[in-house]
């Protein structure tokens, strides 16, 4: 009995990995030639809607288990360390993979049915010129740029928030300062040409105009990013005389709550 094939292998799947497998065969119908194109548009947004979920309540909660210093273990035999450790292995790859999909087959395939998604660089001139008039005119007005040094503290992010992070330099002192410019949330994912035909990303078109936004200043460089923060809901019911009124004080508590995950543009 005790040299049965497969007698020391663990009995249980990790419940983490497992759900990242699950999320594996959504992309993978993205990549899947037979299904419609829109529809591969959406199982790719499924899959990051996923991450997104995944890494507010389960890494989040994995994090706390270390910060906590608990060593409870998997019904596979790991401990949260090591959960998190497969974890980032296991969605490094399902990113690159999801990556490599939508630059390589899925984009490529929007193109050939005039729906085209444009860098700012690939505009010819009276794109950029119609372009200019809707930045000036529907997105500066709503642009709040916030910078960071010694007498204004570190902006809040909010989570799941796209910003731009900015280093610009004063000319005179040649001292650099980073600034953060969010997204605005209530404008249009995308730009669209004239033509109907180009789709440029709103972040694209607010990044070639940082200029304005710091003016006197010289913008060094810039990256999108993305903060995802804890969205775990922990209520002690016992110690709650009104459970109604937890709940909303939880809720108010977790727009502050410590950020899990920081995306960056390798762009």
């Amino acid at each position: 009995m005790g040299n049965e094939p497969g007698r020391d292998k663990p009995r249980y799947l990790n419940r983490e990995l497992s759900t990242l497998e699950f999320n594996a065969r959504v992309l993978a119908l993205s990549d899947d030639p037979q299904v419609p194109l829109l529809e591969r548009v959406k199982f790719l947004a499924i899959f990051s809607s996923n991450l997104d979920e995944f890494f507010q309540v389960r890494v989040a909660a994995l994090k706390d288990m270390v910060a906590a210093h608990l060593g409870t273990q998997s019904p596979d035999g790991r401990n949260a360390a090591q959960q998190l450790e497969a974890i980032s292995d296991r969605v490094g790859e399902l990113v690159s993979q999801q990556e490599q999909i939508f630059l390589e087959r899925v984009k490529p395939a929007l193109a050939a049915t005039g729906v085209g998604i444009s860098d700012w660089d690939d505009l010819d001139e009276e794109d950029r010129k119609y372009l200019i008039d809707v930045y000036e005119q529907r997105i500066f007005p709503v642009l709040t740029p916030l910078s960071f040094d010694p007498g204004h503290p570190f902006p809040y992010i909010s989570n799941l928030s796209l910003n731009l992070g900015v280093t610009v330099c004063d000319p005179d002192t040649g001292e650099h300062r980073f600034a953060r410019v969010k997204v605005p949330p209530l404008l249009p994912r995308f730009v669209i040409t004239p033509d109907g035909e180009r789709f440029v990303p709103l972040e694209q078109v607010i990044a070639a105009h940082l200029p304005t936004l710091f003016p006197g200043m010289d913008v060094i460089e810039f990256v999108p990013f993305r903060v995802t923060r804890n969205a775990d809901l922990t209520l002690e019911e016992e110690e709650a005389d009104d459970l109604l009124e937890a709940v909303e004080m939880e809720l108010r508590r977790r727009r502050f709550n410590k950020a899990v995950r920081l995306e960056v543009s390798h762009d």
